[in-house]
């Protein structure tokens, strides 16, 4: 079997500093959180789960909690959650990739001066509810292309428009044309990290030369999601795996060449292990 693995696939920078964070802090104290999952990788958390690391998952669970470190999730916290933990008074380390920082930043500087937020994103994704969390004002969420097609405000609004990291890039540009076409008086932030954009190029790229295309992730990432969907528009036969477990016992016939791309929450030993079996034909 022929692969073509994507050169973009795996942890990305934020990722691999949150991973690293949490890791590093093993053993040092004796109770270590992380406020919700550090990455959305299953596999990730349930090493870290049996190394001690214990995940908060609302603020119900963190008020017993009166000792030890409690380490942000790489894809950002609400603000009252942050300030809710730092009252706590326990150590806090804040894990949060830079780039979703970044826009934590935009957003409470350009409300500040009365322009109403615009959000490109999965309204329901942590990263998204982290970011909507610091408008000082008006904020909405545009999902969808029909959204931003209905989305309608006064023109004389001043809007500043930025994205969730990992939002479909094309989709975004298309936003803004629709945004830009209505007349609104719009500041444009492209924070799409760029991690972001060479995996979807690449893997769309990958997709039309295969038989058939391997996103691997974990099913609550988002931009694994997006990998697939993208994928799935060029390659009918595309799979979403987790792990090389629930790789197809066989792929359909005529598939000689298969691509193999990954999430940016991936561990580069499942990539390898899935690489590995699509290679031999190993049956799972």
């Amino acid at each position: 079997m022929e692969i073509i693995l994507a050169e973009h696939a795996g942890f990305c920078f934020g990722v691999k500093k949150a991973v690293d964070t949490v890791y590093d802090q093993i053993g040092k104290k004796e109770s270590i959180y992380t406020y919700g999952p550090i990455i959305h990788n299953e596999e990730v958390v349930k090493d870290l789960e049996q190394k001690g690391v214990h995940v908060v998952n609302c603020l119900e669970e963190l008020k017993d909690i009166h000792e030890g470190t409690m380490i942000i999730r790489a894809h950002g916290i609400p603000r009252a959650t942050e300030e809710k933990i730092q009252k706590q008074g326990i150590d806090c380390i804040d894990a949060t990739c830079p780039f979703v920082k970044r826009i934590h930043r935009i957003v409470d500087e350009e409300s500040a001066k009365g322009r109403t937020i615009v959000i490109t994103g999965n309204q329901a994704h942590p990263e998204v509810e982290g970011i909507v969390s610091w408008a000082n004002g008006p904020v909405y969420v545009i999902e969808k292309i029909e959204d931003a097609e209905n989305f309608d405000i006064s023109r004389d609004t001043p809007i500043t428009l930025v994205s969730q990291t990992t939002f479909n890039y094309k989709k975004f540009k298309e936003t803004v044309e629709i945004f830009q076409n209505k007349g609104y008086n719009i500041n444009i932030v492209n924070t799409i990290c760029n991690a972001t954009q060479e995996r979807q190029t690449e893997a769309e790229q990958i997709a039309v030369e295969v038989d058939a295309m391997v996103v691997i992730g974990g099913t609550n990432s988002s931009n694994t999601r997006k990998l697939y969907e993208i994928c799935k528009n060029k390659c009918e036969h595309t799979y979403f795996v987790q792990t090389a477990d629930d790789l197809p016992q066989k792929f359909p016939e005529g598939v000689n060449k298969v691509g193999i791309t990954a999430g940016a929450s991936t561990p580069k030993k499942i990539i390898e292990e899935v690489q590995t079996h699509v290679r031999t034909g190993s049956d799972i």
